[in-house]
């Protein structure tokens, strides 16, 4: 897969781009890069410019400096999308990147054409009550805290059942390049993240994709968005937990392709 780098406030950010046509940026969550996305890539660039960054801290980026902040990220999300040139775009957030694509709609919304949620959160105490937050904390504690051979970033209840055979070998990989440092702040930025009071201000078109069998962030998250977002469109994936890309990725490519097409660029 080839790797473009765009210098963005300061840092080197990698990114995968294939395709020609309407922006699409897919945005990874904790613990993986732009190429947790595999099976959206080749698939979807038949209609659109597809483009999947690996965020500051992550893949093949440079390190975040020590101070960053979620405005951080989405700020450098933002300077990606606009050395692109491409007009406003449809951009998907998957899990913790749905939060970053969130604040990225907070502070530059005219860079966004619609809004692609992937079983993700308003900031876990966005989206979590406060026992499951300190829950999730305490493990992210352990999990940072054990010896360099014994660390997997591998979060619980990821899938419905067994990971796909067919990606295994890219998990591990992604696996392989997690830095302990870039996981343990974004956890912290992500526990104490609280963006619910922007859902009701969002206006612009929203997808919302979730696995029906999604334990993290569990089909409740899904219909508080939907709830509180004025336009949206909820598409439950059957047989999916909470990496619905890669447990059901037809269903998954022909709902984003639908929708994207259906909100063309404004």
């Amino acid at each position: 897969m080839t790797v473009d780098f765009a210098q963005v406030n300061g840092i080197e950010v990698a990114y995968h781009r294939v395709g020609d046509g309407p922006l699409l940026v897919l945005v990874h969550g904790a613990a993986e890069d732009g190429r947790i996305w595999e099976p959206q890539l080749e698939v979807l660039s038949d209609d659109f410019t597809v483009v999947a960054w690996d965020e500051p801290g992550a893949g093949r980026s440079g390190d975040m400096p020590r101070d960053f902040g979620l405005t951080d990220y989405a700020d450098c999300l933002a300077g990606l999308i606009d050395s692109l040139a491409l007009g406003p775009a449809h951009v998907a957030g998957l899990s913790w990147g749905g939060t970053v694509v969130l604040e990225l709609y907070r502070r530059h919304p005219a860079l966004v054409a619609t809004l692609i949620m992937n079983d993700t959160y308003a900031g876990w105490s966005g989206s979590l009550p406060a026992d499951e937050v300190r829950a999730r904390v305490d493990g992210a504690r352990r999990m940072l805290a054990a010896p360099a051979e014994d660390f997997s970033p591998t979060l619980p209840g990821l899938f419905a059942g067994d990971p796909p055979a067919e990606f295994l070998p890219l998990l591990a990989a992604i696996s392989a390049d997690v830095r302990p440092a870039s996981l343990r702040h974004q956890l912290a930025i992500m526990a104490a993240a609280d963006l619910s009071d922007l859902l009701p201000r969002v206006a612009v078109p929203t997808l919302l994709l979730w696995g029906e069998e999604d334990v993290r962030s569990p089909l409740s998250v899904a219909r508080q968005f939907e709830t509180a977002i004025a336009d949206t469109q909820l598409v439950v994936i059957p047989g999916a937990g909470h990496m619905c890309n890669l447990e059901r990725p037809g269903l998954v490519n022909r709902a984003v392709r639908e929708f994207c097409l259906a909100h063309p660029q404004r």
